[in-house]
């Protein structure tokens, strides 16, 4: 067993991490589909939407050929459209919420028709908003992820000369660092930014971290209002012995140097084990897979009516041959010359309901053991403690606290996201982004 990159031929990569969901073949087929929808009174697919976008308008707009249109009515509720088109988990939310379920009917590709129209619009560069005359307030936005375009973008419309402060090289946040390639691609959530910037008003400051480069205190001095929406990136260890050996990585990294590096700069081992069954975790198990890894199980101590991750991911998971080993836990990883040999795993029973009916994983006394040679961990993430601590913020074992206003205890400046929920759907924290924009845009006394 070794881990090694530059497994695959650059056909093999190009083949296995091609689009995972192509779009249309053609015009004719989304009106085909578009033309499928009842365009329901109320539409529950709306209400499912953490962003309201108005789904059925959308989709007759496509229907009557007012394709600007559509991707406006898009646009209008989530600037992320594009983006969300095809990373969300639209299985449990708009698709989900299809009335064509209820006739045991496959419900309207509402994700697939709604990254035609968008795909429309950036490719064809539309501009289909116009900036207000500037108001000359100044806000500064911590973090150019989600959260922190969506506000951008809102704020900037209204007038509003917004610069935003990125640590990273690029922007998009977990779009462009933190998902599996074949969703969606780094060329495609540059292209996602530059679009949203186009607007014109916003400024990207890259390579800019808080608490090393800038502060809450001089952004202050300068700005008028601050957003954070720094997300939440830091991975949970697993407290267990041989954590520390060559071989262990988390996933959040692993999938980081993925979109970083490129696929034959990223080692893997023969035989894989990912621990946790998050989208996260299936992230790292498909890639892994997908990377050349012969190999990949993954652990998960509770059973799959607890998982937390769709039943369409873990489907994924099983069809790229990534093996699930229910109720299990990680109790040791062991090696041989400071290298990753074995994992160690107690075998688990799930306890009696609580009060709120959930059901503990608690171990039943017997172990087994894996052979394996590359451990990546995906039990989680925890927010950045140390830093909003640092900043004065009032938080929550990390997650920052904010009112009804999303207002924080620092007057003038706001937050939300994953620095605030400790982690949702890309879709989450678009509308968190609006929602911190429009009580800014209250703040500063414009609306």
């Amino acid at each position: 067993m070794a881990i090694a990159n530059n497994r695959l031929s650059a056909e093999a990569y190009e083949q296995h991490f091609s689009d995972i969901h192509p779009p249309f073949e053609n015009r004719e087929a989304a009106l085909v589909e578009a033309n499928r929808c009842l365009f329901c009174y109320d539409a529950p697919c709306i209400k499912s939407c953490p962003t309201s976008i108005n789904v059925p308008k959308f989709i007759k707009q496509i229907a009557t050929d007012n394709v600007k249109g559509a991707a406006h009515t898009i646009f209008l509720s989530n600037i992320m459209g594009g983006g969300c088109s095809k990373v969300c988990p639209v299985e449990k939310l708009c698709e989900g919420a299809c009335v064509y379920n209820l006739m045991h009917e496959t419900p309207i590709h509402i994700a697939k028709l709604q990254r035609y129209a968008t795909d429309k619009a950036l490719e064809g560069q539309w501009q289909l908003f116009t900036r207000k005359p500037a108001t000359g307030k100044k806000v500064a936005v911590i973090g150019a992820g989600p959260a922190g375009l969506s506000c951008a973008h809102v704020l900037s419309r209204e007038g509003i000369d917004v610069t935003i402060y990125e640590k990273e090289a690029k922007g998009g946040g977990l779009m462009t660092y933190g998902i599996a390639a074949y969703k969606v691609t780094p060329a495609y959530c540059e292209a996602e930014v530059d679009y949203i910037t186009s607007l014109g008003g916003i400024q990207i400051l890259y390579n800019q971290e808080l608490g090393r480069d800038i502060t809450l205190a001089a952004l202050q001095q300068t700005y008028d209002a601050v957003y954070i929406g720094i997300g939440v990136g830091i991975a949970r260890q697993l407290e267990i012995p041989g954590e520390t050996l060559a071989g262990v990585t988390d996933a959040i990294g692993f999938i980081y140097d993925i979109r970083s590096k490129g696929y034959p700069a990223v080692p893997v081992g023969d035989k894989v084990a990912v621990i946790g069954l998050g989208m996260t975790a299936i992230d790292a198990a498909t890639q892994a897979k997908r990377l050349g890894a012969k190999e990949v199980t993954i652990i998960y101590r509770r059973t799959q009516e607890e998982m937390p991750c769709t039943t369409a991911e873990l489907d994924l998971a099983k069809l790229d041959g990534c093996q699930v080993q229910w109720l299990a836990a990680p109790k040791e990883i062991k090696g041989q010359n400071g290298q990753v040999s074995q994992l160690l795993c107690d075998v688990m029973q799930l306890s009696a309901p609580d009060a709120s009916g959930r059901r503990s994983p608690i171990p039943t006394g017997n172990t087994f053991t894996l052979e394996v040679d590359m451990v990546i961990k995906a039990a989680g993430q925890t927010p950045f403690e140390m830093l909003v601590q640092q900043e004065q913020l009032a938080h929550r074992h990390g997650r920052i606290l904010i009112n009804e206003h999303c207002a924080t205890n620092i007057p003038g400046v706001f937050a939300g996201g994953d620095c605030v929920n400790g982690g949702k759907e890309v879709v989450d924290a678009v509308q968190a982004g609006k929602d911190g924009a429009a009580a800014i845009l209250k703040f500063l006394s414009i609306q």
